[in-house]
């Protein structure tokens, strides 16, 4: 099968993060398919692009990944400058993914899949699948306009109108709709009157081959000492240092927690970091570290190296739909999960058995919840990551949902 999978945020080969459709691509093309993406030039994170990129409005960069073929589209710069400067950074990617799936590939697709957010990448699948006579799949990770607008990202009245009616349109055009959380899936069907014989899920997974081979090769003691957090209980945080991460929770209480061994490892970039890391030096915190992103063998050893995993979010009703993707990461790497988000995802972690779910924004109930955890033994902790583990590998191994989403699809075709 012939795939042409547009993806605004498909992360450059070294990066860490949320991997999800650079490793399902990985399964895809080891089975015999064929996989084209038609990806941006910014980095989701820090808004900004690589040297190799600058001065062109696509781009191949088949040599950096093995498996695939990455066209990189035009992205504008403006996207972590203020609302308008995404907005356009948003359409400036689906005029260039548009030209590029137009001219910049070859032969005939058998789908077109897409995935959101944002949810204007639907124009480019939507022009695309008229002009190449194929159907294509919708993939929602995260429910758009809604959180955009729960963040008080999006407040534009006739913005706000036009995505909502931009998003109907393209649930109807769209062939097969992909949800990652069964909120979604519920969503759709009570509130958008989407059919269910329309909707399929396939959730975010973790990636247990990485986690595996990593640990093989990692003294994780070692490397733990190595960073100068010997006798320190580490949390990490993975991921985007956004508006939506909403971080200063974790920096509010770090400053509870001075008197303990706490220490909060956080990766990653994002529009925020900066301000985070001044108040973390106004206040003069020492139990916070910012690390910059790193590849995404680099974060399983950070992650292997730390005693306990966090995933954060603002609070928001949208957020309790939704699976935080980092969350698996610590689950392929059996650490407990310091959960954050309610919903889907505290469902998730408390089926699992995996960590402690804590209210966001709760500032005394997260000082709290990890006071908690720091009487446990060090055999209840393990305990913990192990449920995680089995749970993860029994319903989220991301090389068998591949193949699921594969199947899903050719049903669609016959």
């Amino acid at each position: 099968m012939k795939i042409l999978l547009i993806h605004q945020y498909f992360l450059e080969k070294e990066d860490g993060g949320g991997s999800r459709f650079n490793e399902m691509t990985k399964t895809w093309s080891s089975l015999g398919h064929s996989v084209t993406v038609l990806a941006g030039m910014v980095h989701y994170n820090t808004g900004k692009k690589q040297d190799r990129y600058k001065g062109k409005f696509t781009f191949k960069d088949n040599q950096f990944y093995d498996d695939v073929d990455v066209i990189r589209c035009h992205v504008s710069e403006s996207y972590n400058v203020n609302f308008f400067g995404r907005l356009w950074a948003y359409f400036s990617f689906v005029f260039s993914s548009i030209y590029a799936g137009l001219f910049k590939t070859k032969g005939k697709y058998d789908i077109i899949l897409v995935t959101s957010p944002p949810l204007f990448v639907g124009i480019t699948a939507y022009v695309l699948s008229f002009f190449k006579r194929v159907s294509f799949v919708f993939e929602i990770r995260d429910l758009w306009p809604e959180s955009a607008i729960d963040t008080g990202v999006l407040k534009n009245k006739q913005i706000i109108s036009f995505a909502y009616w931009f998003e109907k349109f393209i649930y109807k055009k769209s062939k097969l709709i992909n949800v990652l959380t069964p909120a979604f899936r519920d969503k759709l069907i009570k509130d958008k009157n989407i059919p269910s014989k329309k909707i399929i899920f396939i959730p975010n997974a973790a990636d247990f081959t990485l986690a595996e081979k990593i640990q093989e090769n990692l003294d994780a003691k070692e490397f733990k000492k190595e960073l100068g957090l010997e006798g320190k209980f580490v949390i990490t945080y993975v991921g985007a240092h956004g508006i939506a991460n909403h971080l200063i929770q974790l920096v509010d209480a770090a400053e509870n927690l001075t008197d303990t061994s706490v220490v909060f490892q956080l990766i990653g970039d994002g529009m925020c970091k900066v301000d985070l890391q001044n108040k973390v030096a106004k206040r003069n915190l020492k139990n916070i570290i910012f690390r910059d992103p790193v590849s995404k063998k680099e974060v399983f050893k950070y992650i292997l190296a730390s005693d306990m995993g966090a995933s954060v979010l603002k609070k928001a009703d949208t957020f309790k739909t939704i699976y935080s993707n980092k969350t698996f990461d610590y689950m392929s790497c059996k650490k407990p999960i310091l959960l954050a988000i309610d919903g889907v995802s505290r469902d998730l972690v408390n089926d699992a058995k995996c960590g402690i779910y804590v209210e966001p924004e709760n500032i005394q109930e997260i000082t709290n919840g990890i006071r908690r955890v720091l009487t446990l033994s060090e055999n209840e902790l393990e305990q913990m990551g192990e449920s995680g583990y089995n749970y993860a590998k029994k319903y989220f191994d991301r090389d068998k949902l591949a193949k699921e989403y594969i199947s899903e699809i050719k049903q669609v075709l016959k």
